[in-house]
Formats: C-alpha cells, sequence, structure tokens
C-alpha cells in the first residue's frame, strides 16, 4: 500500500440548503473525482445531502425521504469505486421515531455503517437537540435503502487487505467536546479519525479550529481528516467558510483556504502512525477495552503520486527558527550549567578547531557562563594545530577566542604525536588511521590534563550526526566530561551558529560566517597547496542526506526503501536516485558498525525529539547485524 500512505480527501462540493437532488449531483461527482485522483477515504461535511441549515425542515418526512433515496444513490454511485466515503445525513432511527444527526459509511456500493453524533449542541446558534436524538449506548439496526445497517457510534471500519488502515467517525461537536469519541476510537485502534463538520466561521475560529484538530492527532497519535461546509451552508444569520483540514500526529499536513470550495488531499501514514503507537504501549492496547464493531472493506493496491512533500531538513523547523534556536541555546546552556555546579567545575576547557561543532560548543560555553554571572576567562579555549591545521582554521580560532573574550591556549600537538609514533614504530609518512588517531587522541590528552590543572570540565563538541556515523575518534574526540551538541544534528549546527553570529554581530559575527562557510574536515592529513585535503562529506557523504537518513530511520522508524522513496521525491534535482541510494546503504553500514561508540558515550542533553544516547531514545546492541536493512535498499 504505498510504503503506509493512505491518500485522503476532504470534500466540500457547492450545495443548497434543502435541495437534496442537486446536493445528490454534486457529491457523487466529487466522489468520483476523489476515486480517479487516488484516494482512498473521501469524507464529506456534516449534514452534506440536505443542508445542516435546513432547521424545521429536518423533521419534514418528504426531506428525510428524499435524503434516504440520496443515499440510494449515492451508494450506487460507489460501486466499483474502491474509496471509503463518509457522507453527513440525517437518518431515522429504528423505530423511525427518532431522528440522528450521522455519518454513513459507503464503499463498493455497499453501506457499511453508520456512526450517530454523540454531542448535540444547543446554545448560541446551534440547536441540534430540537431536531435530533443524542447518539444511543446501545448499537441498533436501521432499514435503509433495502439493507439492515448497523446504527452505532462504536465502529471500527477495517481494510480487510491493509490492516493498519482502520478508521473511525465522530461528528463536529464531537471533537469539541471535553471527551471527545475520537479518544477512545483511538485506544479501540482507529489510526484515522474523521470528522463531518459544519461549523460556521466567526473571527479567530480558524485558528481556534486548526489548533484543535493539530493538538487531537497529536494526542492521539492518528490522523485526523477535518471536514467543514462551505459557504452552500451560509443562510441566515451564519455564513460557513469550508475550513477543511488533514493532521498527522500534530502536524498539519494539508489546510484549504477560507471560503473556497472544493477537495483538498494528502496522504496519511498509517505506518508511521503504528509505529509511533507502539511505543507508547501506556495509552495504546493496555487500557479500558471498549466493544467495538469492526465492519470490514477492500482498497486496492493502486498506487497514486504523493501529494505530501518532506522537507530536506526534518531537524530545521520550517517556520518559528529564530525563537526556535534561541530555545535550543537555552537547553545546552542550562544543561551544562547544572553539570559545572554538580561538579563544582572552576573552568570550561574546550577543543577549538576552526569548525562549525566546536563554535558551537563554546557559544554555548560562553551562554552559560554568562547566565551563571562566572568570568569568561574561565573558559579555557585550547587550539592544537597538527598536521592537518591548515591557517584558515587556526586563525579562525584565535578570531573567535579573542572576540568571544574567553582564555586561549595554543599547543601543537606536532612534536608530541611524532614521539608518540616512534614510540610505537609508526612511519610519519604512512599516513593510515593510526596517524589520523594519533592526533585526536593527543587533543583529548592534552584537554583532559588541562581541565585537571584548572579544576575544570571538558566540554565535548562531537554532535549527533557524527555519533549516528561513527564519525570519531574512539577514545579521542569520542570522549568528554558532558557532551554539549551530543542531540544537535550537523544541519541544525549551521543555524545555531548563525543564529549567534546574528545576536553578537561585530567581530563574532564576521568569523563566525566565515567558519560557515569552511568546508568540514577533521584536519588530520596534511594540507594540499594550503587548502584542506580531508573533506568529510567527500568521505561519509552529504550530511544533508545523512540527517534526513537518521530522522525517517530512527525517529519516525521508516524501512530503508520507504526511506530511499520519499528521498529520491525530497531531493528530485539535487541528487539522483543512484547517488542517494549509494550514500542511504553508507549510512545504515556506519550506523550498525559503529554502535559500539554510541554505547558509551557522555552525557549530553537532549534538545530535540531524537537522542542516540543509550540512556535514553536508542538502545541498540552493539553487535547488531544490518543485513536486513540492506536488503530493503536492494
Amino acid at each position: 500500500m504505498n510504503y503506509g500512505f493512505v491518500k485522503v480527501c476532504a470534500a466540500t462540493p457547492e450545495i443548497r440548503v434543502a435541495d437534496v437532488e442537486f446536493n445528490t449531483s454534486r457529491i457523487i461527482e466529487a466522489i468520483r473525482q476523489s476515486f480517479e485522483k487516488g484516494s482512498r477515504l473521501t469524507v464529506f461535511p456534516e449534514l452534506c445531502v440536505c443542508g445542516y441549515t435546513s432547521g424545521d425542515l429536518l423533521m419534514q418526512p418528504v426531506l428525510l425521504d428524499g435524503v434516504e433515496n440520496a443515499i440510494l444513490k449515492i451508494c450506487s454511485a460507489t460501486k466499483g469505486l474502491d474509496t471509503l466515503v463518509f457522507v453527513g445525513a440525517p437518518i431515522r432511527g429504528e423505530d423511525r421515531s427518532k431522528i440522528y444527526n450521522c455519518a454513513v459509511a459507503l464503499c463498493n456500493g455497499k453501506i457499511l455503517g453508520i456512526v450517530p453524533k454523540t454531542y448535540l449542541p444547543d446554545y448560541g446558534e446551534f440547536y441540534e437537540k430540537r431536531y435530533f436524538a443524542e447518539a444511543c449506548d446501545k448499537p441498533e439496526f436501521v432499514k435503509i435503502c433495502g439493507q439492515s445497517v448497523l446504527l452505532s457510534t462504536d465502529i471500527l471500519f477495517k481494510a480487510d487487505n491493509f490492516p493498519e488502515f482502520s478508521v473511525a467517525a465522530e461528528i463536529c461537536e464531537d471533537l469539541w467536546a471535553p471527551l471527545s469519541p475520537s479518544v477512545r476510537h483511538t485506544q479501540a485502534g482507529a489510526n484515522i479519525i474523521v470528522n463531518l463538520s459544519c461549523s460556521d466561521e466567526t473571527v479567530g475560529k480558524a485558528e481556534y479550529r486548526r489548533e484543535l484538530v493539530k493538538m487531537q492527532s497529536g494526542k492521539l497519535i492518528c490522523g485526523y481528516v477535518y471536514c467543514d461546509a462551505g459557504d452552500g451552508e451560509s443562510t441566515t444569520d451564519m455564513a460557513f467558510a469550508g475550513h477543511n483540514i488533514i493532521s498527522e500526529n500534530g502536524v498539519i499536513v494539508a489546510e484549504s483556504k477560507l471560503f473556497e470550495n472544493g477537495l483538498l488531499y494528502s496522504e496519511i501514514d498509517v505506518e508511521s502512525i503504528s509505529f509511533e503507537r507502539r511505543k507508547a504501549v501506556s495509552c495504546y492496547g493496555c487500557g479500558k477495552k471498549y466493544e467495538y464493531k469492526s465492519v470490514d472493506f477492500t482498497v486496492s493496491e493502486r498506487e497514486y503520486p504523493l501529494e505530501r512533500s518532506f522537507p530536506r531538513m526534518p531537524f530545521v523547523p520550517e517556520n518559528g527558527l529564530a525563537d526556535r534556536s534561541g530555545l535550543i541555546l537555552s537547553i545546552q546552556a542550562k544543561g551544562l550549567e547544572k553539570r559545572l555546579k554538580h561538579t563544582c567545575a572552576k573552568t570550561a576547557v574546550i577543543g577549538i578547531s576552526g569548525g562549525l561543532d566546536s563554535a558551537l560548543a563554546l557559544l554555548v560555553v560562553c551562554r552559560t557562563f554568562g547566565a551563571m554571572g562566572k568570568s569568561l576567562k574561565d573558559v579555557i579555549a585550547v587550539t592544537m594545530p597538527g598536521f592537518g591545521t591548515t591557517g584558515k582554521t587556526k586563525n579562525n580560532s584565535l578570531r573567535l577566542i579573542e572576540a568571544l573574550g574567553v582564555s586561549g591556549k595554543t599547543i601543537s600537538i606536532t612534536d608530541s604525536v611524532k614521539q608518540h609514533f616512534r614510540d610505537i614504530g609508526q612511519e610519519e609518512d604512512n599516513h593510515d588511521v593510526t596517524y589520523e588517531n594519533a592526533q585526536a587522541r593527543m587533543r583529548t590528552l592534552i584537554l583532559m590534563n588541562v581541565a585537571n590543572q584548572t579544576g575544570g570540565l571538558v566540554v565535548g563538541t562531537g554532535d549527533l550526526s557524527e555519533l549516528a556515523l561513527g564519525w570519531a575518534t574512539y577514545n579521542g574526540d569520542h570522549m568528554s566530561m558532558y557532551g554539549i551538541n551530543s542531540s544537535v544534528p550537523k544541519t541544525l549546527v549551521k543555524h545555531l551558529v548563525k543564529f549567534e553570529a546574528d545576536r553578537l554581530g561585530g567581530v563574532c559575527r564576521e568569523v563566525l560566517y566565515d567558519i560557515l562557510n569552511t568546508e568540514i574536515s577533521p584536519e588530520l592529513l596534511p594540507p594540499e597547496n594550503g587548502e584542506i585535503s580531508q573533506k568529510t562529506e567527500d568521505i561519509v557523504g552529504p550530511y544533508i542526506l545523512h540527517d534526513f537518513f537518521l530522522y525517517y530511520a530512527v525517529r519516525k522508524g521508516f524501512s530503508p526503501d520507504k526511506i530511499l522513496y520519499i528521498a529520491t521525491r525530497s531531493f528530485e534535482g539535487v541528487y539522483n536516485a543512484a547517488t542517494i541510494k549509494k550514500w542511504l546503504k553508507n549510512f545504515y553500514n556506519r550506523f550498525f558498525s559503529q554502535q559500539f561508540k554510541r554505547s558509551c558515550v557522555p552525557d549530553g542533553v537532549k534538545v530535540g525529539s531524537l537522542s542516540l544516547s543509550p540512556r535514553g531514545d536508542w538502545r541498540m546492541p552493539s553487535d547488531a547485524v544490518c543485513k536486513l536493512w540492506r536488503d530493503f535498499i536492494d
């Protein structure tokens, strides 16, 4: 089923109040249109067959008979269309003495079930109790269109060939109530909630409605399709805007413009919803059990292009980046502050390379000392030039130290490493892994001992992306006394450094912008013509791809082939499929083989929704084999 993506549609057709024949034709037209577009779930507004604002006409037999005939026509029109449809209609109860405000579920020429509205508003401009009965406590069967159909609030509509495609319905006010039916619907197993609504438009209501839908989908870990009545309902004292919203687990994935009738499409990833729920076992599968009737339907394996897009940098917020950056830096600073206070550390010792990670770590340390009222002279920034250090990175390190006003030390590692080479019998012109790692370990040795000299604490600089790839020297830059960047991915590091650069201004801004424009490198191999020769992304791959892989592999639990599918779409025109596949294989190879480094990383504050700390989000055996994941890619 297209990697778990269910295409859904919130359809607000043009309607006329009490003109059942006209409304029926528009509903059928919209069903066919959504089916051709590939929708497997199409939702219409509340009472759309006759019009919500029909008033006392809702009690007239003429209208009710007309509605029943309309349901028969709509049902017949769905024959051969394997899409689940919900239409809003007034339905008479079993003894025909009551009328219910209902969502009628249809698929492939059959009425699958009827869901009555639970909460009937009876305030302000709403007076539904004048017409409708409240939902019955027990299920009943009603005769409609020659069928005996279950009428109950507690029905799960489940695709028999796609178990994770499970749907339940609530109607308008049900969402606004303190204990919405969707709460028990999701606990009973519904992955998608549909809401057939007729919510009039007043100033500020759209914003409230949007947040309500978003929060409900997040709180319940579900997809939520909210379909609102359009301007055809506008009459007398009310106006309606057709505010349709599709949300998934706290994220709005599609939203219509106000006062524009039409069909809104997107996809809901039911595989992702199931993954998130498996992590929240205290809420799903372990709570109160509800007596639900399960009604099956069948959908085809048709695949259509996705309506949804996936941001290339999922760790970087698309909106409110400045506010988020300030918050992240504050979280980092507070985490470090606690450790400094608890250990009674007099100084913070940090290695400065002229690169992004060490720049960010130093900026956070300065924030921390400022908040603690400590002198920045107790921040000891150590530059340790070696065989691969270029003039640019060294100068930027020194300029940043001076601009921030911290204490600086320059300690060359060249002679120490050469002596070490002689001790272990390593040839200086043998630029193998020993040549590289000896330098990294020497730097860590220096930092640890400077910290001992000054009664301080070594602040690590490695980031989340490097942890994922194992791009650190074991017991070298892999080790510190507190890993301040350990949950910050590389793509986010750049934005945080830029944020601080713009905030500080002056020389700090100038230096930090130069660092932002410097190639990412550990600088462990000799430069060529004075330029960096060892470029990280040439070796391990582009960090923008690896952060994308990391987010969807670990945070979202996507399979490798699903990641390849969405990455190919997201990076179209930037990287071709073969390149993405190459680096995805590399990601999984490194992620599995380098777990032993993550199993013993220092403490480091979690700032976002993902950490690879063995004490936090990620517990993985160091010797797990990645064959299954590689096979998915192939």
